[in-house]
């Protein structure tokens, strides 16, 4: 597996970033996607938080690895959301808060997020998501089901995020019917897993005030490296490949495999990780040939044969 990082940018136009990222599908970090002189760099921390939502009951989730077989994990336990912000700001914990948008129980706090927008008018910015990790939490490998373009801004502590293209899901070995792979990358298997040996993506380490530009479809592991929170925002996917893929899977897969979740239970999960396993293996082979007849005519070449 080799990545490499992302390079940061700032006073970024339209033009350049639609033409040399949105369009080749090319991640960037934005030191000012977020107005540095936003409201909300100053008046959000965790004491303001449980002030105004702190006894808000909330859905607290773990590992996902443990949910393999599903769209999304379940919570583990519940608690207050002032416990929890107790919990992360206190000690290392794999507890996250996952479909808690503290953006929906207090929109009051859209008004303090003033966006540089960069995708000339594409960006959602009435539906923004709020994330919070304690630090060594992580969210799977995993592409949003909608296929948006999503940027990720960075309000407390610092996450690692790594991010790999659409075209490596075979190599990913991912789950038929499922928007999330089966290895967990983290500590890859390379005996279980050898296509992951050819994996090509770039590594992202976000810290406050920074944004991080996700391309449509593409895959991202998310680790947090501390404890702390971010903000998300989308662009509707532009192309009408995207735009079929995102319909596809919010109307057709998910449904599907819901179905065949029910009727086929341990069964229909078993034949999607055989599935996944026989594609990386068809992806790893091809990939090794390919690099052994580019390693032949390198030497070809420098031996003027």
């Amino acid at each position: 597996m080799q990545l490499i990082p992302v390079k940061k940018t700032k006073k970024l136009i339209s033009r350049s970033f639609i033409n040399n990222h949105m369009k080749p599908q090319i991640p960037i970090i934005i030191e000012d996607f977020v107005d540095p002189e936003s409201p909300a760099f100053k008046k959000w921390n965790y004491e303001y938080f449980k002030e105004i939502a702190g006894s808000q009951k909330v859905d607290i989730y773990g590992s996902e690895m443990d949910s393999m077989d599903r769209v999304a994990s379940q919570p583990i336990a519940q608690t207050t959301f002032s416990e929890y912000l107790d919990l992360i700001d206190s000690t290392p914990t794999e507890h996250r808060l996952f479909l808690f948008n503290l953006l929906s129980i207090k929109p009051e706090l859209k008004n303090d997020l003033i966006y540089n927008d960069v995708t000339n008018g594409k960006i959602l910015k009435w539906l923004p998501f709020m994330f919070f990790g304690g630090q060594g939490s992580a969210t799977r490998n995993h592409i949003d089901i909608d296929m948006s373009h999503v940027f990720i801004t960075q309000f407390e502590g610092i996450k690692r995020i790594w991010l790999f293209p659409w075209e490596q899901s075979d190599l990913m070995y991912k789950l038929p019917y499922n928007f999330h792979s089966l290895p967990n990358i983290k500590t890859p298997d390379y005996r279980q897993y050898p296509a992951l040996l050819y994996l090509n993506g770039y590594e992202a380490v976000l810290h406050p005030g920074e944004t991080l530009y996700i391309p449509s479809g593409w895959w991202h592991y998310i680790q947090y490296e501390t404890g702390g929170y971010s903000v998300s925002v989308r662009a509707l996917p532009s192309s009408f490949l995207e735009k079929w893929r995102g319909f596809k899977n919010l109307v057709i897969t998910r449904n599907f495999d819901n179905i065949m979740r029910n009727i086929f239970k341990e069964k229909w999960f078993r034949y999607k990780v055989k599935a996944a396993k026989r594609r990386g293996t068809k992806a790893f082979k091809k990939q090794k040939a390919f690099s052994s007849e580019s390693f032949l005519y390198s030497v070809m070449y420098k031996l003027n044969l």
